[in-house]
């Protein structure tokens, strides 16, 4: 049987998403791999597991990407749509969980919240600056205290009386945890104090002057950790809703966004089929000399070509970015 689907990615710095809808924008089937610096890699590994796992025949009808590699993804791929984290994951939680007012996304880099009303973004905001409000902030600080992160939030749960982090900043607050590890406090309670931590530091510099409503919403990697859930929980006083997909939530946006693309304007898709993930491709740099700004070119080519011809068009360049001017674009 063969299925109509939307396919969305979502390239992230730590964690690269890929995500499947059927006409309906009921979620199918999804991927997760670490970018590991390598986001073409992890775009292809997406694809080609996505197809391994695959029960039915699958005919992609739109394809969207999201994240901050969306533009090197969409050109691999061939998107029809090309949107912000902010945009797909509102859309995604607003379809996922009607009536939600507020979404709070920490991923392993960064983290966002978004203000919903009736639907409609009115207010975000995002933090790429302070380690201490990320998820890898969580993983570096489990494997000092030598805990799996994935036992992170089952440990931090038992907690009873949690120590006092300093959460400001993340250098700080690893000292305060260290300093509070040799003084003997409890594993539990030191894991439970850094959930409280981050989110004082998450309320403190995003959430501030912003009205959090219900229905709240938690999506990203660290969704996962029950621990960061009941410190939100408890610091908002409030019931947070885990979407059961929270993980993969921007590529599902991105899905759906390629969805409403396609059916709107009735218009066939650019994806250039799930070969693209056997595919050889290398990028290339050089900086224009042409005026003062000294632009950095980003320059994608597929295939294996040792000594591309930059300015050649033929070389099977499929994409270009960095310049400030329309000297170095392609199309």
């Amino acid at each position: 049987m063969s299925l109509n689907l939307y396919l969305g990615i979502d390239v992230g710095s730590v964690t690269t998403k890929a995500a499947l809808v059927d006409e309906n924008g009921k979620f199918i089937d999804g991927y997760m791999t670490r970018t590991s610096g390598k986001p073409v890699v992890a775009v292809q590994t997406s694809l080609r597991n996505l197809l391994l796992q695959a029960k039915d025949e699958y005919k992609i009808m739109g394809v969207g990407t999201t994240g901050s590699g969306r533009n090197l993804a969409g050109a691999l791929v061939g998107a029809d749509i090309i949107k912000n984290e902010i945009t797909a994951h509102a859309v995604a939680a607003s379809t996922y969980v009607p009536g939600v007012q507020t979404i709070l996304e920490i991923g392993g880099q960064d983290s966002k919240i978004i203000i919903l009303r009736d639907g409609i973004v009115t207010d975000f905001a995002m933090n790429t600056v302070c380690a201490a409000g990320t998820g890898s902030f969580l993983d570096q600080q489990a494997s000092r205290l030598n805990v799996p992160i994935q036992n992170f939030g089952e440990i931090a749960l038992k907690s009873k009386s949690p120590a006092r982090i300093a959460g400001r900043c993340g250098v700080f607050a690893e000292s305060d945890l260290i300093h509070k590890q040799q003084l003997g406090y409890p594993v539990e309670d030191l894991l439970y104090g850094l959930c409280q931590a981050l989110v004082r530091n998450y309320l403190s510099n995003l959430a501030l002057g912003k009205d959090i409503l219900p229905i709240v919403t938690f999506q990203g990697g660290v969704a996962t950790n029950t621990g960061m859930v009941k410190a939100f929980e408890e610091a908002l006083n409030t019931k947070i809703v885990v979407p059961e997909n929270h993980q993969t939530m921007g590529a599902i946006g991105a899905a759906l966004l390629a969805m409403e693309n396609h059916q709107f304007n009735d218009i066939s898709t650019k994806f250039k089929g799930w070969s693209i993930g056997e595919v050889s491709f290398n990028s290339y740099t050089n900086q224009c000399n042409g005026c003062t700004n000294n632009c950095e070119i980003i320059t994608i080519v597929e295939g294996k070509i040792t000594t591309p011809d930059l300015k050649n068009k033929s070389d099977n360049i499929i994409a270009r970015w960095g310049g400030t001017c329309g000297r170095w674009d392609i199309g």
